[in-house]
């Protein structure tokens, strides 16, 4: 894989993965009971969060494989199917990694400072499907410095676009509707079926091949 496919396949997986425009009628049901200044603040610390996470994991995949005595084409074979699966509740519109009870969070006052960290950094932006294609994208560079550089520079992109949803969430539902967001999450998961599919047969013929 060229650095141009292995920059193109980074982009797709993280963007549909994370999924920002996505995120958002989610923060806004989270964040229903904040003020404009809150609703800010939390949206800045849940971005920062979950890029410190995903960074993390980017970093210490391979040694953290190689502790644990799994090889990459198992954990891209199993990555690939972790990832098919969400693909599979986002075209069927059942995103279960991704519910909560809003209303019970926003009744109870002591937690709306934890917003940021659960549920908006960890399971929302860098839940298992991020997490588990970041270690596989990582694990694809082969400790290449311009692939993991653009790796981590990608993903950058894709938070801060999270935070932009979130700081302009309100606008966006209004302009998507119901209808727009359901389209758009079905059509996301169609490509990320694609991808998971092909992050399996990538797995199954590094076996082989091994």
């Amino acid at each position: 894989m060229g650095v141009l496919d292995y920059v193109f396949s980074a982009v797709v997986t993280m963007g549909v993965v994370i999924d920002p425009i996505g995120l958002a009628p989610l923060f806004l049901a989270v964040t229903s009971d904040l003020t404009a200044a809150e609703r800010r603040l939390v949206a800045w610390r849940s971005s920062a969060i979950a890029l410190a996470i995903l960074v993390v994991f980017g970093v210490i995949g391979a040694p953290l494989l190689h502790a644990l005595g799994i090889t990459l084409p198992a954990f891209r074979i199993a990555g690939g199917l972790l990832l098919f699966t969400i693909s599979f509740e986002m075209v069927f519109g059942r995103r279960t990694e991704r519910k909560f009870d809003a209303s019970e969070v926003a009744q109870r006052e002591h937690l709306l400072r934890t917003l940021a960290v659960f549920p908006l950094a960890i399971p929302l932006m860098a839940g298992p499907g991020a997490i588990t294609a970041m270690l596989l994208l990582a694990g694809e560079a082969k400790g290449d410095p311009a692939r993991l550089a653009a790796l981590f520079a990608i993903t950058v992109l894709v938070v801060a676009s999270c935070l932009l949803v979130f700081l302009a969430a309100r606008r966006m539902d209004k302009l998507l509707g119901v209808t727009g967001n359901a389209i758009l999450s079905r059509l996301l998961g169609v490509v990320l079926a694609a991808l998971a599919v092909q992050f399996v047969i990538d797995g199954v013929r590094a076996s082989f091949l091994a």
